[in-house]
């Protein structure tokens, strides 16, 4: 396994639809590994596979505290059956809009349909953080990010902040 780069805010893959998974294989398994492993280093509990260039709906989650054993959950081309009506604030951040939080409004539950790392269809219902997580990941598959839940003041203000440091860090190659 190793660790991947990150895609940094304002880059555009982050505004990049991913294309659903059509096979899941070893190199797709590995890659989820890779996921797995460039997110603890980060540290985070969420990557999409967009955010390290892949763009392919793909995703990992890990809510697992650090005095806990590691509980890692690989979803791959994941979609929302249902978000139901009862809404939760979280404190949200990115690993692609590093050190900038904002609370962000979503449903409090949702079902989620995917498949797991060995392609089987699986159906969940989450609240929660992980609620939270999975909409926050799957809004980056579809080119989504947790700033664009946040009035346009704030978020005009984080782009025009990563736009400058980015002036000085070189775009990151497409990888499929």
């Amino acid at each position: 396994m190793s660790i991947k780069p990150l895609i940094i805010l304002p880059d555009p893959l982050l505004r990049q639809v991913s294309k659903p998974v059509e096979r899941v294989d070893d190199d797709l398994r590995r890659f989820a590994g890779d996921m797995l492993e460039t997110m603890y280093d980060a540290p985070g509990i969420g990557l999409a596979a967009i955010q390290v260039g892949t763009p392919l709906r793909m995703l990992v989650i890990d809510l697992a505290k650090e005095d806990e054993e590691p509980a890692p959950q690989v979803f791959i081309n994941p979609e929302v059956l249902r978000s139901f009506e009862e809404r939760s604030i979280y404190e949200e951040g990115c690993l692609s809009i590093p050190d900038y939080y904002a609370e962000v409004e979503r449903p409090a539950r949702v079902r989620v349909k995917y498949l797991d790392r060995d392609g089987k269809e699986q159906e969940i219902e989450a609240d929660g953080l992980l609620s939270t997580c999975l909409q926050h990941e799957i809004d980056h598959l579809n080119g989504v990010l947790f700033i664009d839940h946040i009035s346009k003041l704030k978020r005009d203000m984080v782009v025009k902040k990563f736009r400058k440091l980015a002036k000085d860090r070189p775009a990151t190659p497409l990888v499929s």
